[in-house]
């Protein structure tokens, strides 16, 4: 796929969603920290669920540290792996209070030493908390970015570099919240609606013509 063709993928979705961001629920860096952590496995309806009663419980560090393991487990039981990520939690939550004066840390080197917190949810929280153009990349956009042939690449460490190395300046900022939405809602992997894709005319997928309408 050439430059040209990129840019025009990423304006259309820029004009489709023009503030596009984290369908996770959150008010403080924490809780999108949190929020991220729990979602690894998970679909973000059944995180919302769940932190909604666990945010209101334990807005803050000091309050999840307070609350426990056990107290974390009555709020996250329905969500996959949720007796480790309880553990990552707290475990979290003392590191932040230890470390870094129960703040988030911008840094990455900082965010990805925290329990349960590998690349791709330090890239959610710098991009979404901080601001800065990094690209997270989960099974939606690998699938997206391979599948169009917008980013290929053989992993998603591989997808992430193609994708901020190729992905124009400008758009750098949205294009994972872009890419994960179509993604998720578009572009699914058993079912792809090519019929009502804004970007079909551009994607580079040799089947799309089979899940157009006849």
């Amino acid at each position: 796929m050439n430059q040209t063709k990129r840019r025009a993928i990423f304006a259309r979705l820029a004009a489709a969603n023009p503030a596009p961001t984290t369908e996770l629920e959150y008010d403080t860096p924490f809780q999108l920290l949190i929020a991220v952590l729990l979602s690894a496995q998970a679909t973000d309806v059944s995180v919302n669920k769940a932190t909604r009663t666990l945010f209101r419980a334990a807005p803050t560090p000091e309050a999840m540290l307070a609350l426990g393991e056990s107290g974390v487990l009555e709020h996250i039981k329905n969500i996959g792996l949720y007796k480790t990520k309880a553990k990552h939690v707290i475990a979290t939550c003392r590191l932040l209070l230890e470390r870094h004066a129960g703040q988030v840390p911008c840094d990455r080197a900082a965010l990805e030493a925290l329990p349960g917190v590998g690349r791709k949810t330090a890239n959610v929280v710098l991009n979404t908390a901080f601001g800065e153009p990094t690209i997270a990349v989960d099974t939606h956009i690998f699938r997206v970015a391979n599948r169009t042939g917008l980013a290929p690449g053989k992993d998603v460490r591989a997808v992430e570099d193609q994708l901020t190395r190729l992905t124009p300046a400008e758009y750098r900022q949205n294009a994972h919240h872009w890419l994960i939405l179509h993604g998720r809602y578009v572009c699914k992997a058993r079912k792809p609606e090519c019929g009502r894709c804004g970007i079909a005319d551009l994607c580079e997928w040799p089947a799309k013509a089979t899940h157009a309408p006849s």
